[in-house]
């Protein structure tokens, strides 16, 4: 799907994907100190608006115009503190360069570009990061619910990491309701210090 599909689903219902935040994001992020993030294909704003909550400074990005307003509509509820910390940036992260670096914590959640630009895309990523810095990455890895979805594998993944990257978690789990049935795969991965 390229940017105006997207454009058209964001149209077509109220929240897509709902507004509570994945599990595996609240389980990873919430030991973690707040600092700056990075959240890749952000669409409606859940993981920005959650993590911003928490005290993260996040530049969200999606090359969905359509969908980073409905964000920042969401987000306009929320206290300006809150507000304050979002950057709502259009972007595609297969052909744009990632907007001030570096980030503490990179979020690639449910992005699936077509697999030419894929590992390029996961490590240009992963170079935003600082030292220390995590990405989070979940993915469908198998779905068939969702015929002609680019999904994307573990090997794959490995395979697009950066030397300087030290996978530290590695999961797979059932689809969440708003993606689906299939299995989905998650992963940890924290950039080496220098």
């Amino acid at each position: 799907m390229n940017a105006d599909d997207w454009d058209d689903r964001y149209r077509a219902t109220d929240l897509i994907w709902g507004a509570p935040p994945d599990p595996f994001l609240v389980e990873q992020a919430t030991v973690l100190p707040p600092g700056r993030a990075l959240d890749i294909g952000a669409g409606e704003g859940r993981h920005a608006l959650w993590l911003a909550t928490r005290a993260w400074d996040v530049t969200a990005v999606d090359f969905s115009r359509v969908g980073l307003d409905k964000a920042a509509t969401v987000a306009a509820r929320a206290p300006r503190t809150v507000r304050a910390r979002l950057h709502w940036t259009p972007l595609d992260v297969t052909v744009d360069p990632i907007p001030d670096p570096p980030y503490d914590l990179a979020l690639w959640a449910f992005v699936h570009p077509e697999p030419e630009h894929r590992a390029a895309s996961i490590a240009k990523v992963t170079r935003a990061l600082a030292p220390g810095g995590i990405l989070l990455l979940l993915t469908h890895e198998k779905a068939p619910s969702h015929p002609g979805l680019p999904t994307i594998g573990a090997a794959e993944v490995s395979e697009a990491l950066p030397a300087d990257m030290v996978v530290e978690h590695v999961q797979w789990r059932e689809s969440d309701p708003h993606h689906g049935t299939g299995t989905d795969l998650v992963v940890r991965a924290r950039r080496r210090h220098e």
